[in-house]
């Protein structure tokens, strides 16, 4: 675990499960700036750490890294017992998944392992961090839950079978869980992201975003506000399901 703080936050703490380079940084570096300490947890301890300590550098805020699979039980206990040690878990944004070629993949040519393994990082894994932070806030009666879905929680697409079973059934894990905590205080919702995420404006790109062109990808900062609106949501007017789309999107 990595901080640059000397102060802690008199907030509980916001873990931001599954941060690369841009949607899941971004998030983390949103509830910073409002004051939160950040977990930010991913497999890479390495980028997760420098991005620790850029996040806690820019917003003045404590920030800790902590690596985690999501696809490993044991991983995510011992990840959370570092989480928990930190304090009370008030905010869980689950953004983990697991990354799929860009060209489709016949059916009959799809490995079991690469199946089983977005399976388990999709929605297992989110089934797993949850399970680790509701006894907490049941207990306050007050918590947030997001997951980050994205156009294949909603619809099956030829070719990405085992990206598409992992997020309809995350999407119904979030629904199940809106049920069942959202009377006891417990804030679920599900973000469905409907294009490519880039990165951050004043970033470079790489070429495969340069490919797509600027004005076709999401911007990951403009995303987080969302997130952190979602978690500030007035408890008698809860959305539980939110669709983002970019400006210039044609196939609906």
């Amino acid at each position: 675990m990595r901080t640059l703080a000397s102060s802690a936050s008199s907030r509980g703490i916001a873990a931001i499960v599954g941060v690369g380079p841009n949607l899941g940084r971004s998030i983390a570096r949103k509830f910073a700036h409002e004051g939160y300490t950040v977990a930010i947890l991913a497999r890479d301890l390495d980028r997760l750490s420098r991005f620790a300590d850029e996040i806690a550098r820019e917003e003045k805020a404590q920030v800790f890294a902590i690596r985690i699979d999501c696809s490993d039980l044991r991983s995510v206990r011992e990840a959370f017992e570092g989480v928990l040690s930190l304090g009370f878990v008030e905010v869980l944004v689950y953004n983990a998944y697991q990354p799929v070629s860009w060209n489709p993949t016949n059916f009959t040519d799809i490995k079991v392992e690469q199946f089983e393994k977005s399976i388990a990082i999709s929605s297992v894994g989110a089934f797993h961090c949850a399970q680790q932070v509701v006894p907490g806030m049941v207990e306050r009666g007050r918590g947030t839950i997001l997951f980050s879905g994205c156009s294949a929680s909603l619809n099956g697409i030829a070719g990405y079978s085992e990206l598409c079973c992992g997020k309809f059934a995350m999407r119904g894990l979030s629904e199940c869980l809106a049920r069942e905590f959202q009377p006891l205080g417990i804030h679920v919702a599900h973000v469905i992201i409907h294009g490519i995420v880039g990165a951050p404006r004043g970033a470079m790109l790489s070429n495969s975003q340069q490919s797509v062109g600027r004005d076709g990808l999401m911007n990951p900062d403009t995303l987080a506000q969302t997130y952190w609106y979602l978690h500030i949501q007035d408890r008698y007017a809860w959305t539980q399901e939110i669709d983002l789309h970019p400006f210039n999107q044609r196939d609906m």
